[in-house]
């Protein structure tokens, strides 16, 4: 505080000097406004202020008399500004005061002030100001990490709420400090992100969980593989209505249309609609199975037009008659394949598994099938094409009954108390598989095994598992070498030596040469694989190390420095040598020190060139964090790369490129949050419940979203800016509409269960204005409040500055149910009788008085709380009655459209550059409001306007150093 306060009286003191010592030299242009405040301001305060504003009395603790010269002005023009206001809004002099200007005298004054702000602003126009470097603030962290990661996982949900800047965001260094204290929830932070790193063998990605356990690990990968599986559609109905579209395509009038194009217009395998469409069509082996499918196929209906319903029942119909019938003819095995061991020993499991993967497309025969060559190779066929599964994605223990066998843990390999995988997926990939769609899969049961350690671990829990239950096989001396806890027990050495004992030992139990023969090759399988995957760790430590210098280069938003680079892997190398950590623990820990780094958790606009300019990283840092409160993409990063950023045209298509990208959803969030005042309205605690029981938690989190999809819709299409006001659109999900009485459909909602409503007007509702979620936070909690909600649209939506309410205001009752025979409006005009109140309240009760139509919670209403009927009508300041939302929406499109504008042009210049506008910010602002009149409105010609302002492009050029005073 002493700091800033010691600048800011420095910088006072410099520009009353510069103006002192230049007094003899004024700009030309600065004569006449000199002139004209010694004939007329002066006088003009000395009549009409001075009494109330001067040395002895100080209404609002405002003195004007210091001021006596212009440099004196010049030097304090934020008090001015607020004289500017009082003087345009006619309140100065009070209509009480003994003597009042003329309107003409007034107003010249106010030009008067409005010359010298524009020569002020002139004289610096376009200055970047002081955009201090800062911390990114606990959203902007979060968004960072999610893009950075790629998984959501807001670490930042234990931080404080961040300050926000007289402007009212929270994303400028005047506010975003850095205590000791905040510091460490930023490195806690960062620990909690590389909690949920794995190592991958081409890299590192990051889970959606945390995935220190193996337990977490076996879960992130798994899910990966599952996921992959559910994702097919290998529901034979959806590749029935295929065919059944492409068989009819002349009748539906698409006669150019393929097989392939059908599969692609229904999302399923072309591969298999293919081998589903030979064997309804190209007559071979018609006999048993294959006959009567035929059968079934043919007597599907023909469609009479191309508007023709699709014949999904019957589609559905013939499905489940595949699935019967090939169930019939599937194979079984025996529970337990080596009677002599432990039921789950792993050899038998496995070989058993084995058995039930080879036997997916064969299919068991009578006695009377096998004499018919014809009829069993018609069998064979139908059993080859419909597997008794594609997949198996489940497995219980697998010396349990059959039925029971598929019940279980996911990609399980069926032991009991020990962990294993086992891919059963051959018909899946082998008939519906593009070859890119075979490698993906493949990649993910690699990295299945790599990233959970399991084939080790299978082996130390066979050894754990033979020990307690394996029936006394391994209870000799001989065996004592072995310790499942032991990870040394997976040695080529020591495998080779148990798997030479355990053969032996079990040859003594009259094993037969089958099962002998599937032991051995157990021990030699899994042997063989451990070691490829001990080589492939080796083989991907480089491959890590080469992957965390990428990773930090995308952290720190611009490429790595040789000596970054140099400086990373050299704390890597102590960490191993010195700190005695594994690879993957040191991995960790310099990811960690990445994300503490001030390049990642801080925001420096770097300039090289002598006038300022940002270098393009710092432009495309800016850029995004503007317009997505999140990091800078690849494409703004080559574009970087490219130089090509600095470009005017480059820089405005990537303007409307991000606009329309889901993540300028963020600006909703963060810049409309905060203008309108509902950012943090996820933790409004302000509604008795028990008064309003519907007020629920999802309810309020619908009233929250409601604002976000509305401007996020704007943004992305580009719409008007005049549409919060103005629109007859609102959008709703399920609980919002049910609260506004509104019909809902779930078919016509989008993915997320929204949906717009284009004649919202007709259930009083359209544009911002009577959106739940403002009349919500603008209430007491027992009854509305037109004074707050009036006053939250004409601070918040118009910009006016009103004074803070004296401290003697008496308070209204707290319920609406409490007010006797007297109604709110009648309660507020008994108020607005106390003198202190009505000049202020004059300024807003009209816009609150409006929305007396909808409850404390936003419902609409026809009674308040006492049972009375509401009145919805207002006088609005020009003396014109109007009523409810209709006619407020009117009066501002009149009255307070012009507010408005500059209002939101003020707030998002500010947000855009990140601190508070200055003087010189006035003729960016004047070109914005001037592309709302070209443009009509369009949200992307404001944005175009400030990022390619030399405000956004360019820092203030760092003051030469004086060598010779140091």
């Amino acid at each position: 505080i002493v700091q800033v306060f010691f600048m800011r009286s420095m910088a006072a003191l410099l520009i009353a000097f510069s103006f002192t010592s230049s007094a003899s030299a004024d700009p030309p242009h600065l004569r006449p406004l000199k002139r004209d405040f010694e004939r007329s301001v002066l006088p003009f305060l000395d009549a009409y202020c001075l009494s109330c504003h001067g040395k002895s009395k100080q209404e609002a603790k405002l003195d004007l008399s210091p001021f006596t010269s212009i440099a004196t002005v010049q030097a304090d023009l934020g008090h001015w500004e607020l004289v500017l206001m009082r003087l345009k809004a006619g309140e100065m002099p009070p209509e009480d005061a003994p003597k009042r200007p003329s309107r003409q005298h007034r107003e010249a004054i106010v030009k008067w002030i409005q010359d010298l702000r524009t020569f002020e602003g002139t004289k610096n126009a376009d200055d970047p100001g002081p955009v201090l470097p800062r911390r990114l603030n606990t959203t902007e962290y979060d968004y960072t990490i999610r893009d950075l990661t790629g998984v959501d996982i807001r670490p930042t949900r234990e931080f404080p709420i961040d300050p926000a800047n007289v402007a009212g965001f929270a994303n400028s260094g005047e506010s975003l400090t850095m205590s000791p204290a905040l510091f460490n929830k930023y490195l806690a932070a960062a620990r909690h992100v590389t909690d949920h790193l794995v190592l991958m063998p081409t890299g590192f990605v990051f889970a959606p969980h945390p995935v220190i356990t193996y337990s977490d690990r076996d879960k992130f990968a798994i899910r990966r593989v599952v996921d992959f599986y559910l994702a097919q559609k290998t529901d034979y109905a959806e590749f029935l209505l295929a065919a059944w579209q492409f068989k009819h395509c002349e009748a539906l009038e698409y006669p150019e249309l393929t097989l392939a194009a059908v599969a692609g217009s229904r999302g399923v395998s072309r591969k298999y609609l293919l081998s589903l469409w030979e064997i309804l069509h190209d007559g071979k082996n018609h006999q048993g199975p294959i006959a009567k499918l035929r059968e079934l196929w043919e007597a599907l209906p023909a469609p009479a037009n191309k508007s023709a319903a699709l014949p999904m029942a019957e589609c559905r119909a013939i499905r489940d008659w595949i699935i019967v019938d090939r169930k019939k003819r599937q194979f079984s095995f025996p529970r337990v394949m080596i009677p002599q061991l432990n039921p789950t020993t792993q050899p038998g499991v496995l070989w058993k598994n084995r058995l039930i993967a080879e036997h997916r497309r064969k299919g068991t025969l009578t006695d009377e099938e096998k004499q018919d060559e014809d009829l069993k190779r018609a069998i064979e066929r139908f059993c080859d094409v419909f597997p008794d599964r594609f997949m198996l994605t489940e497995r219980g223990r697998m010396h349990l009954p059959f039925e029971e066998q598929n019940k279980g843990r996911l990609l399980g390999a069926g032991f009991h108390l020990q962990v294993g995988y086992y891919r059963d997926d051959a018909p899946l990939y082998d008939m519906l598989l593009t070859d890119a769609e075979k490698a993906q899969l493949d990649e993910m049961w690699r990295e299945l095994y790599f990233v959970t350690d399991v084939l080790v671990r299978q082996f130390q829990d066979y050894i754990y598992f033979e020990r307690a239950e394996g029936r006394e096989v391994i209870t000799e001396a001989e065996f004592d070498f072995a310790r499942g806890e032991d990870r040394s027990i997976v040695s080529r050495e020591s495998m080779d030596k148990f798997a030479e004992l355990y053969v032996a030992a079990v040859r003594k139990r009259d094993l037969d040469e089958q099962a002998v023969a599937e032991i051995v090759q157990y021990f030699v399988d899994l042997s063989k694989r451990i070691r490829a995957y001990e080589q492939a760790r080796v083989e991907a430590e480089p491959v890590h190390l080469r992957a965390l210098l990428k990773f930090a280069a995308k952290a720190w938003r611009r490429p790595l420095a040789a000596e970054d680079s140099r400086q990373l892997l050299k704390f890597y190398r102590e960490l191993r040598e010195q700190g005695e950590l594994g690879h993957e623990e040191a991995i960790r820990d310099v990811v960690v020190s990445i994300l503490a780094s001030p390049f990642f958790c801080y925001r420096v606009d770097f300039s090289e060139a002598a006038d300022g300019q940002l270098t393009s990283f710092a432009l495309a840092s800016r850029l995004s964090y503007f317009l997505w409160s999140s990091m800078p993409d690849e494409e703004l990063m080559s574009l970087a790369q490219a130089e090509d950023l600095q470009r005017p045209d480059v820089l405005v298509w990537q303007v409307r490129r991000m606009l329309k990208d889901n993540r300028s959803r963020a600006l909703a969030i963060e810049f409309a949050g905060n203008w309108l005042d509902f950012r943090q309205f996820q933790n409004h605690v302000g509604v008795d419940r028990t008064k309003f029981p519907q007020f629920t938690d999802d309810l309020r989190e619908s009233m929250f979203q409601e604002p976000v999809y509305f401007v996020s819709d704007l943004i992305r299409r580009d719409g008007s800016i005049r549409e919060l006001v103005e629109a007859s659109h609102t959008f709703v999900d399920k609980n919002l509409a049910e609260h506004y009485q509104i019909p809902y459909s779930a078919d016509a909602a989008d993915e997320s269960g929204w949906l717009r409503v284009d004649n919202a007007w007709d259930y009083g509702r359209g544009g911002l204005l009577p959106m739940a979620i403002f009349l919500t936070k603008s209430s007491p909690g027992l009854r509305t409040s037109p004074v707050k909600r009036g006053y939250w649209v004409v601070k918040q939506v118009l910009g006016e500055r009103i004074p803070v309410p004296p401290a003697e205001v008496p308070e209204l009752p707290r319920d609406e149910a409490d007010l006797g025979d007297f109604t709110l409006r009648e309660m507020m005009e008994k108020h607005r009788e106390i003198e202190s109140c009505a000049a202020c309240h004059a300024k807003f009760d009209f816009a609150g008085l409006i929305f007396e139509g909808y409850g404390p919670i936003g419902e609409r209403r026809l009674q308040d709380l006492g049972g009375k009927p509401v009145d919805d009508s207002t006088v609005f300041p020009d003396g014109t009655a109007g009523k409810g939302l209709a006619g407020l929406q009117a009066y501002l499109l009149k009255h307070g459209q012009e507010q408005f504008d500059e209002n939101l042009c003020r707030k998002l210049l500010a947000y855009g550059l990140g601190r508070s506008l200055l003087l010189s910010d006035e003729l960016t602002i004047n070109r914005m409001k001037q592309t709302i009149v070209d443009n009509e409105g369009r949200f992307s010609s404001l944005v175009e306007v400030i990022v390619t302002r030399s405000q956004f492009l360019n820092k203030r050029p760092r003051e030469p150093v004086d060598k010779t005073h140091h």
